[in-house]
């Protein structure tokens, strides 16, 4: 199994988050590649069978706009039928960002791998966990 995680971090949270799901990846036996999202283009999800996502909440509960959305919208139209690992921190709100990034990666057909992964700030230990744990559930 190879797969991808791709994220965007403006203050390093949900770059460590990024660092621990591909650990969690590579612990289950799967071979990983990292990319911020300015790396990472549609025309590569075909190279891999499972793809985390990660983007932290913006503004009104929202993916960052300038870099991560424009990438990630690229990407959708390659996401049916294709496992799906979604993370991200967040300041402040309920998470409302990560639920409404579910309802849309449903819509397109992805197969979602758990809940999104989220946490308040930096991730803590319990965090970290839950992030490896996501990892290991992507390369399953």
């Amino acid at each position: 199994m190879k797969a991808a995680v791709v994220y965007w971090s403006g203050t390093g949270n949900t770059a460590a988050m990024a660092m621990q799901i591909a650990e969690g990846i590579k612990e289950n036996g799967a071979d990983v590649d990292l990319f911020s999202s300015s790396e990472f283009a549609a025309d590569m999800m075909d190279q891999y069978e499972g793809i985390a996502f990660g983007c932290p909440s913006m503004g009104d509960e929202q993916l960052e706009e300038c870099e991560f959305e424009p990438m990630f919208e690229s990407c959708r139209e390659k996401l049916k039928g294709k496992k799906i690992a979604l993370f991200g921190s967040y300041g402040w709100g309920d998470g409302e960002w990560m639920r409404n990034w579910e309802d849309a990666c449903r819509a397109d057909g992805a197969v979602l791998i758990d809940d999104g992964c989220i946490c308040c700030n930096a991730p803590d230990e319990a965090a970290a966990e839950a992030c490896r744990s996501l990892g290991k559930s992507l390369a399953a």
